[in-house]
């Protein structure tokens, strides 16, 4: 693949835009917008969220997460300020702190988006959560000592799993050799 080859935009939406460079073909958010995905863990529980995506057809249990600066005029927000308001409208729970950890890619073979990792500590619940209007999120409190077996009650009951919890699930079960545990 040659990287000066130009890249051709096939479709573009308001939020998704479906692009071409030589043969590889791949999606990017529009507009340059980027996510926030929130790592919230307080007093060994998680905080995670389920709703409905209409890409997979079904619920889906993630990490809390929105995107930084897709409000009108508001596309200098932070990856900070993005994960203080998501954090509360889509759980309830209020952070003291909020630490960025560092921008990810998720699926880079395929999707150009990616997302800035952050760390959310000192949780105060201060409302229901459940997301904007027609968002209908769930949220879930869950101890991390029984996070393997919540999650696989959910695979089992048809919702699916993104990819981040994945990470929570593997630091707990890395051993201090760097090999998986049991």
């Amino acid at each position: 693949m040659n990287q000066d080859e130009p890249e051709v935009i096939r479709w573009q939406g308001k939020f998704i835009t479906a692009k071409q460079r030589g043969r590889w073909e791949y999606a990017s958010r529009s507009r340059g917008i980027r996510a926030a995905a929130i790592l919230a863990i307080d007093d060994g529980h998680v905080i995670l969220v389920e709703q409905y995506r209409v890409p997979l057809g079904r619920p889906c249990l993630e990490i809390p997460a929105g995107l930084v600066g897709d409000d009108d005029g508001a596309s200098d927000e932070s990856a900070i300020t993005a994960a203080h308001r998501e954090l509360e409208e889509e759980t309830g729970y209020r952070a003291e702190t909020i630490t960025d950890l560092g921008m990810f890619f998720s699926s880079p073979g395929m999707v150009s988006e990616g997302f800035s990792l952050l760390r959310a500590e000192g949780l105060t619940r201060v409302g229901e959560g459940g997301g904007t209007e027609g968002e209908d999120i769930t949220v879930h409190r869950v101890a991390l000592k029984h996070l393997a077996q919540f999650v696989e009650a959910k695979r089992a009951a048809g919702v699916g799993i993104d990819v981040r919890i994945a990470m929570i699930l593997m630091t707990q079960k890395i051993g201090e050799n760097g090999w998986l545990d049991g």
